[in-house]
């Protein structure tokens, strides 16, 4: 049986005659902006756009004690809503009171 081992290789610019590259310059920071700014720029980037008018999809994933995902899974199936619906709500809620 033949055991294939592979080469070993030099760091790049080691012993081979050629000159190391130079790292690439840092980027530069963007300019502070306005939070009202910042969040719009945000929400173009991340979210998409809805069919309803006026509104976006955003896709989040949330890990909640399972504690809390059945006391929300028992508010919406007695009020004969998906669990989104309901997070929907508590959230604009909460919002509501910034």
């Amino acid at each position: 049986m033949w055991a294939l081992v592979g080469r070993r290789r030099r760091p790049y610019g080691s012993g081979t005659g050629q000159p190391e590259l130079p790292l690439a310059a840092p980027k530069q920071r963007p300019r502070l902006l306005e939070p009202e700014v910042a969040a719009r720029i945000a929400v173009s980037r991340r979210a998409k756009p809805s069919a309803i008018p006026g509104y976006v999809k955003l896709l989040l994933t949330l890990e909640f004690r399972r504690e809390l995902a059945e006391k929300l899974s028992l508010r919406a199936i007695k009020s004969k809503r998906n669990i989104e619906a309901i997070i929907l709500a508590l959230i604009e809620a909460a919002a509501k009171k910034w």
